[in-house]
């Protein structure tokens, strides 16, 4: 399973967005009605009234206020251990009509640090109406973070050959998706079978209590999705005006995500192909697929012959992930990616290639990790999906999906083994997805999306049957604030009227 990008995009550019939102055919409400008018206070759970009831100490934290939440590691042992959580809330510009909860996605993304930066990822309008939230998931960033990982074993884990093709490669594929699970089970403590997205939702409740929120606001992008489609099913009467981008089903198996991001990303590699060559600083030449197939085969050819540079090795996987993290973003941001790949296809130079790389998986320059995103990553999509296959199951399907997709397919199916290895099982089984109690929430789409494939977003939307489904039309990840008027408009006009788009909306 591919990661989010999300958050590094926050993170690397903080871009002065401005923020222009017109309706686009899709008229504003002339009110700003709180969520809240028309619901009932929330039930507390039995025997969670501590935690639901519990003060916070609200400090300065810049621009913004931060506390700590205390919440029990184990919902069925709640006088048992308890974890921390690092809430933030950047207030309103004018007069709340409540908070409106954010989470970047991930797994293992911040949104404490995705909060902060609420000028950027909402618009002005939401910024007057609404207290931007974020609560780090358990064990993620600033909420009690497990780190389990060395900085040596993140970058083994990035280095490991994805399409082994010797017995000794096979080998290392193994030792190292073993050493993962080994290694957190010795360091992460309890929370190593307490990460999952069903104790991040009922942490969410708590913090949506806390705040002193009756329903939940929410917009939730990439595996931010998948979070709150859980809280929608296991809190139903206290959903808000929910939003879900980029949407990742919670009820696909760990394969079925990684087929088919597999197969989605096949399809951004052969756009990014086309686009090259209409390029004149592209570094290989023809049509679009004589491209694709030649910056295959070039990535093929850095399993024998890798590049180096500071010590480093541009290995086949190495590449493979520097590349696949710029097809997360539309044909706009391939002007960074255009020259690295020059310099390291015609002189042999991976310097512009590692820089890149290095901005998009947090590692700083003396090749020490900014934060504990693997570990997190491993820790809830494990426990969320487990993979009960082994070895010959994955030598199965990485011959099955190279066929459909060359390029990321052996890799996808290899990477499984990092959670057949995973220490611990989750404690409770994922809700089934039906329409509910819950108010409609809102379901953003992009058509070209391939992280979080557009017939994701449909399956969800039908699964709720409530839920309106917008569509934009567009190869970004996620949709909301990445520069479609007509999209913010919608969703705008939804957080601070309830009022819904029209089904089936299409934004060009």
């Amino acid at each position: 399973m591919v990661r989010s990008m999300s958050v590094q995009r926050v993170s690397i550019l903080l871009l002065a967005l401005a923020f222009s939102l017109t309706s686009c055919g899709f008229p504003r409400s002339p009110e700003v009605a709180p969520p809240s008018a028309k619901s009932p206070a929330a039930p507390t759970p039995p025997g969670l009234e501590a935690f639901y009831n519990q003060e916070v100490i609200w400090r300065n934290c810049g621009a913004a206020d931060c506390a700590t939440i205390i919440v029990p590691v184990d919902y069925a042992e709640p006088e048992g251990p308890t974890t921390k959580l690092a809430i933030t809330k950047v207030k309103a510009n004018g007069e709340p009509i409540g908070s409106l909860f954010v989470n970047p996605g991930g797994p293992g993304g911040s949104a404490f640090d995705y909060a902060k930066a609420a000028d950027y990822i909402v618009s002005p309008e939401i910024r007057d109406n609404y207290d931007v939230v974020g609560v780090d998931p358990r064990g993620v960033a600033h909420s009690s973070p497990i780190v389990c990982l060395t900085d040596q074993q993140r970058d083994d884990i990035l280095e490991v050959d994805g399409t082994p093709d010797t017995p000794e490669e096979e080998l290392q594929v193994v030792e190292v998706s073993a050493e993962i699970g080994k290694s957190c089970k010795d360091k992460a403590g309890a929370l190593v079978a307490h990460m999952g997205t069903i104790d991040a939702a009922r942490d969410l409740d708590v913090a949506r209590a806390v705040v002193g929120d009756p329903v939940l606001n929410y917009l939730g992008k990439s595996y931010g999705s998948d979070l709150g489609i859980v809280y929608s099913q296991l809190f139903p009467t206290n959903v808000g005006r929910m939003v879900l981008d980029g949407v990742l089903p919670p009820d696909l198996t760990l394969e079925e995500v990684s087929k088919q991001q597999a197969e989605s990303f096949e399809v951004a590699v052969n756009d990014f192909a086309d686009d090259c060559a209409t390029q004149s600083d592209c570094p290989f030449v023809g049509d679009g697929p004589a491209i694709a197939k030649q910056l295959r085969d070039w990535l093929q050819g850095l399993d024998s012959k890798p590049l180096t540079e500071n010590g480093r090795i541009l290995s086949e996987p190495v590449a493979t992930y520097a590349l696949l993290s710029y097809l997360y973003f539309p044909p706009s941001d391939y002007a960074e990616l255009r020259p690295a790949l020059s310099a390291a296809v015609a002189d042999g130079d991976a310097k512009q290639l590692f820089e890149l790389l290095d901005a998009r998986i947090s590692r700083g320059v003396d090749g020490r990790y900014l934060d504990n995103s693997t570990e997190a990553f491993y820790a809830v999509s494990c426990l969320d999906r487990p993979f009960l296959g082994d070895k010959a199951k994955v030598q199965q399907l990485a011959k099955e999906w190279a066929v459909t997709a060359p390029t990321f397919g052996q890799a996808q199916a290899w990477a499984l083994l990092s959670c057949a290895n995973w220490p611990a099982k989750a404690t409770e089984q994922p809700p089934v997805i039906t329409a509910n109690l819950a108010p409609p929430v809102l379901i953003v789409t992009t058509k070209h999306d391939p992280a979080t494939p557009y017939q994701w977003g449909q399956r969800v939307a039908e699964q709720l049957g409530n839920a309106p489904l917008i569509t934009w039309d567009s190869h970004h990840h996620t949709a909301y604030a990445e520069g479609s008027e007509c999209i913010d408009a919608a969703i705008d006009a939804f957080w601070l009227s309830g009022k819904l788009p029209p089904a089936e909306l299409i934004c060009e």
